[in-house]
This record gives structure tokens, C-alpha cells and sequence, in this order.
């Protein structure tokens, strides 16, 4: 196997991106944000709707077409509306939740937030290990997002071979 001259080696991450730079804590955006372009979607197809409706008989550009996109964007504009929950459990509440829910003192954990059923509800999803050098416990805990409902959760002992990681 050829040995690689750090020389060569041209990668390099950008100074934005280099987390030995941050100095705040991470503030993940809010799902209410869908709410903005929900509104444009809605606006943008009105403004179809009322083209189409204004516009007289010998207009080449404006058809039925237009009536089509404005139902189809006001309809989008709609779903994305419901979707803009306001997220109200952040991840260190959500930590927080999931960590009592396990039942065991909790080392390593990460926070991932993804979306279910039709609506995009919010929910946070929770992997925790337990407090000791060597995890006994991992857990996975799901929370909603919104009201910090725990959704499910699922402990077991920890099945992982650690031994090479420990000294």
C-alpha cells in the first residue's frame, strides 16, 4: 500500500465550519419557519387565481393553466402551514426527558430531531448509554417535540464489545 505524502493532501475544512471555533451553543432552528414561505406559496397562487380570473379572452399567456398553479400553490402554501409547529421542547429539554424516562445515570447521549406522520410533527430522537467507563445500558428514546411527550423508548444492556476502546 502506497504511504501518502501529507503534501499531497489538499482537503481542508473552511474556517465557518471548524468546530474548535465555536464559541456559542447551537441553536437549532424552529419548525415555525415554514410558516414564511407557507405564506409566499399562498400569496403567489392567489395572485395566479386572480390573473386567471382577470384576464380577457384573448390573453395567450394566462389559461387555465394559471388557475391550476395557483390551487396547486395555495394548497402547498396550506400543508406547510400545518406544518410549522412551534418547537418547544429543544434538545436539552428533550435530554433532559429522555434521560429520566431510561431509568439509569446517563454518560454519552446525542440528539437527532426528525418528523412523523402526515402533519411533520416534531420529534426528538435520543440515544443514551449509561455512566461508566464501559456503557452497561444504551437506550433510545423518542420525544415529542412540542409538549415533550415521551413517544416510546426502548433499554436494553449494552450488546457492544468496548474492550479495544478502554485502557
Amino acid at each position: 500500500m502506497k504511504e501518502i505524502d501529507e503534501s499531497e493532501i489538499r482537503d481542508e475544512l473552511p474556517a465557518d465550519l471548524d468546530p474548535s471555533q465555536v464559541t456559542a451553543p447551537y441553536l437549532f432552528p424552529n419548525n415555525n419557519r415554514r410558516k414564511i414561505p407557507a405564506v409566499l406559496y399562498m400569496l403567489i397562487g392567489a395572485g395566479c387565481l386572480v390573473l386567471w380570473q382577470t384576464a380577457s379572452e384573448q390573453a395567450v399567456l394566462v389559461n387555465g393553466g394559471v388557475a391550476v398553479a395557483g390551487v396547486a400553490l395555495i394548497v402547498i402554501g396550506l400543508y406547510h402551514w400545518q406544518g410549522g409547529w412551534d418547537l418547544a421542547f429543544d434538545e436539552e429539554h428533550a435530554l433532559g426527558a429522555a434521560a429520566e424516562a431510561v431509568g439509569f445515570p446517563v454518560g454519552h447521549a446525542s440528539a437527532q430531531l426528525g418528523w412523523r406522520g402526515l402533519r411533520s410533527r416534531p420529534t426528538w430522537r435520543i440515544l443514551l448509554y449509561s455512566n461508566e467507563k464501559v456503557p452497561e445500558n444504551r437506550g433510545l428514546v423518542m420525544v415529542d417535540g412540542i409538549d415533550g411527550e415521551i413517544i416510546d423508548q426502548f433499554v436494553e444492556k449494552n450488546p457492544e464489545d468496548w474492550t479495544g476502546y478502554v485502557s
